[in-house]
């Protein structure tokens, strides 16, 4: 199904709800009892693939989201089974998110309770429901919002006795949003380990911009405190060096643990959630763990239906080394072609091909396909070139490729058939990044 197909869709489902609420034929759903509680009737369908575009309600609820997939990557966030491990500022945000875009089934993982404190960064929390286990209180939420999906409240901490019941059913993706180093390298291990797709969700403690928060690989945020220490273990107890994509910020934390009250300090583990968790408690402000949940949501909700994110790589570079690209492109037009009359780019577009498209880096420099094929915030530009991937065709920053100039010696020496004929898994990857380009300044 076309996107033009899902909007009719969207529409036609949207006219013929509207219709049905006028003729009073919409069957109830949900009833609210005077305790609070949520009763689901038994007529609701459950959330599927066959029911997400055939029923009337459910087709309306989800008409903007499958006006923005389409219909069948719908059926797929339909058919969908996720676990979010960890429910608190970053993942109760991160849940709501999946669920209201119309994943089927969700499993929420936490042992601990709202408590008044988190309200101020929870999702869905209120006062009523301090005290309450905070899987249970985002699963009855979630009952009042899509009563229709599969939704499992898990109780527990998750820990080496809990890991198979956590991930037991073959999820289709994991969201690890846990704020403990060790466990939550034992996730993300046990997810390597069996094949699960998993992102996982870095420090938003202390923070107070979400401009600053970037999604990479694990090798490449060795901005973020949590992130290192995950990575430590992960490296040296697991041999995992990459290959996790991660939400992370490249802020730096702007206040400190708060202060044990007084009458703790001869005895500070009396604080202590569990233990070897953190006593002092982590300053917060709503917007940045806000960002952080639905930054997860976006990557997992795109995978599942099949989109393709470019996240802005975590990527520094100076207004020097984008002067001396640019200055070194416009020697190697004059020296090869004899002018600059092939030259159809500017400073500006140079500077996005550098950093958007080949993240300061030699597009040799491993797989392109590769999350981790950069390492680091900072580059090294100084032995690099641009030069045009097919001679043939104008120096535009669709067909300009990022190498060292001994690379880019060796590619001008070639025609782009030879080049395709000897490396074509390689040219086909870099002519996919090319073809961003194209897309991106809607070239014919």
């Amino acid at each position: 199904m076309n996107r033009w197909s899902s909007l009719a869709l969207a529409f036609g489902c949207g006219v013929a709800t509207g219709i049905g609420l006028l003729m009073a034929h919409r069957r109830p759903r949900v009833c609210h009892e005077a305790s609070g509680h949520v009763q689901v009737h038994t007529n609701a369908p459950v959330l599927c693939a066959d029911t997400v575009l055939s029923d009337p309600i459910l087709c309306e609820h989800l008409a903007r989201c499958t006006a923005f997939v389409g219909g069948e990557s719908q059926q797929r966030l339909a058919d969908a089974f996720v676990v979010v491990v960890g429910l608190g500022g970053v993942g109760s945000h991160a849940a709501q998110a999946l669920l209201r875009s119309g994943v089927g089934r969700l499993r929420l993982v936490d042992f601990d309770q709202v408590s008044l404190s988190s309200l101020n960064r929870h999702a869905l929390a209120t006062r009523k429901d301090v005290g309450d286990a905070k899987a249970v209180v985002l699963k009855e939420h979630f009952e009042r919002i899509l009563p229709e999906a599969n939704v499992e409240a898990m109780v527990s901490l998750y820990n080496a006795d809990t890991r198979e019941a956590a991930l037991s059913g073959s999820p289709d993706y994991v969201l690890d949003c846990i704020d403990h180093v060790d466990t939550k390298a034992d996730l993300l291990a046990t997810c390597v380990a069996r094949g699960l797709p998993v992102v996982s969700a870095c420090g938003a403690g202390a923070r107070a911009d979400p401009t600053r928060v970037r999604m990479a690989d694990i090798a490449e945020c060795a901005a973020d405190p949590l992130a290192r220490a995950v990575r430590h273990r992960l490296r040296f107890q697991h041999g995992i060096k990459e290959g996790i994509t991660v939400v992370f910020t490249t802020e730096k934390p702007q206040v400190t643990l708060v202060p044990l009250p007084e009458e703790a300090a001869d005895d500070p583990s009396q604080l202590q959630v569990m233990p070897t968790f953190r006593v002092r408690a982590m300053p917060v402000l709503a917007p940045v763990p806000a960002t952080f949940g639905l930054a997860c949501a976006a990557h997992v909700l795109s995978q599942l239906a099949g989109l393709k994110l470019h996240p802005t790589p975590p990527v520094v570079l100076r207004d020097a080394q984008y002067e001396r690209l640019w200055n070194r492109l416009l020697d190697r037009e004059e020296e090869r072609f004899g002018s600059l009359d092939g030259l159809a780019c500017d400073k500006d577009e140079l500077a996005y091909a550098a950093l958007e498209l080949w993240k300061g880096a030699s597009a040799r420099m491993g797989s392109l396909k590769a999350a981790a094929r950069d390492k680091g915030t900072y580059r090294n530009t100084t032995n690099l070139t641009f030069t045009r991937w097919d001679a043939q065709k104008v120096a535009r920053v669709d067909n300009l490729v990022l190498l060292t100039v001994e690379e880019a010696d060796k590619h001008d020496q070639k025609s782009l058939h030879e080049v395709r004929q000897s490396e074509p898994q390689w040219s086909k990857e870099v002519e996919e990044v090319l073809q961003r380009a194209k897309q991106c300044y809607s070239f014919a």
